[in-house]
Order: structure tokens, then sequence, then C-alpha cells
């Protein structure tokens, strides 16, 4: 059974053994669930109902307190990456970092959920890299691409930036000078960044995908 996504209709205490989740469809007894880091898995005694009693903190994750309206990606535990070993902290996150160089057009490989992924785009010939969609269970994933050589590369994210489709997929590089792009996965999407423009005269401020 695939990964579904619901959210919390109530907020999470620290010491809360059950989560109130919108819809149920498809939770059972046995299934993990992951709320924003925190691996959770549903309790044998559950039957039916939006209220969930649960097992908190599983896979070594932190028991923390969740707000409510976040996602709660749940399923059977081949459908979750292997989760990367984690700490959370007020404000300091310690994540797993992984590092691919790239040399040539490729399909990027997705790390596990919980790692955050720094590619590399070598050289001043131009690369052409597809960014495949991210699993839900990839929640907080920041994928951060640099380039260390100044050329057009062309960057392919898969349904487009933020899910906005074939008109938002595609990132052309400028060839004058390396840059360096960043965005953050949720929801199965990868979102960008809202940054200022580094040239010109800025009048006017927004943070949108159009």
């Amino acid at each position: 059974m695939a990964l579904a996504t619901t959210t919390l209709s109530v907020a999470v205490a620290l010491t809360d053994t059950s989560i109130t989740v919108a819809s149920a469809t498809s939770v059972a007894a046995g299934r993990l669930v992951l709320v924003d880091q925190e691996m959770m898995k549903v309790m044998q005694s559950y039957v039916s109902g939006t209220s969930v009693p649960v097992q908190r903190g599983i896979d070594g994750s932190a028991t923390v307190a969740h707000k409510i309206t976040a996602n709660v990606t749940h399923g059977a535990a081949t459908d979750f990456a292997t989760p990367s070993a984690q700490e959370v902290v007020t404000y300091q996150a310690s994540r797993a970092v992984v590092v691919q160089s790239i040399t040539a057009t490729s399909t990027l490989t997705l790390p596990a959920a919980g790692t955050d992924l720094r590619v590399i785009l070598n050289g001043t010939s131009v690369i052409t890299l597809t960014v495949p969609v991210p699993t839900k269970d990839m929640d907080g994933t920041t994928l951060m691409i640099i380039g260390n050589g100044a050329a057009a590369h062309v960057l392919t994210f898969t349904g487009g930036l933020s899910g906005a489709g074939a008109s938002y997929d595609v990132v052309t590089v400028n060839a004058t000078a390396p840059i360096a792009m960043q965005c953050v996965a949720c929801n199965g999407l990868w979102n960008a960044f809202a940054a200022i423009p580094i040239a010109g005269t800025v009048t006017n401020i927004t943070g949108t995908v159009a």
C-alpha cells in the first residue's frame, strides 16, 4: 500500500498517546505515521475513526509537540525510505547531508528521508539535470544545487517547482557566473525559496511562483 497523507485536526502535545487526523482513510493498526520528523506507529488496539492511538518516537526519532494542520504521512514500513539518524532541538537541527558530484547530463538520485542533499555541478560544460519529485516522507529535506563553474546548466524539476506544472519546471542558469539555488521538500513537492533579486533596483518584492 502506498504512502497517504492527511493532516492533524488537533494539535499534539508532547505526552499525548493518540493523534486526531482529518481523514482516517487507509489508517490501520501497525501502520507507520510520520508527523514533521517524528515517526509513530498505530497501536494494535486501533479499529477505526479519526482518533488514532500511536506509539510515539519510534526508530530513534524525537518525541515533540506538533501543531494543528501539520502533515500526517502514513504507510507500511516498506513504503518509507530508511531514515537517517536525527536530533530535534529548538532552532537547530542536526541532519545528515549527502553530497553528489555531477559531471554530465543525468537524473538526480534523491536522498533517504531525513537527509539533506548538496549537488555540485562540475565544470563549464552545460549539464542537464532532471530532479524527480520528492517522496512525501522527505518533508523538510533541503536540496541545494551549486555550480563550481560558469555554464548555462538546465535544471528540470519534474512536475514543476511547487507543483506549478510545465510553465515552471525548467531553470536555465545564467552562463556568466556560477550560482547556487535551494528548495525544500514538502508534501511531495520541491518548494522554491522566495529571494530578493541581486541585480537591478527593487521596488516591489513578491514571494510567488508566477
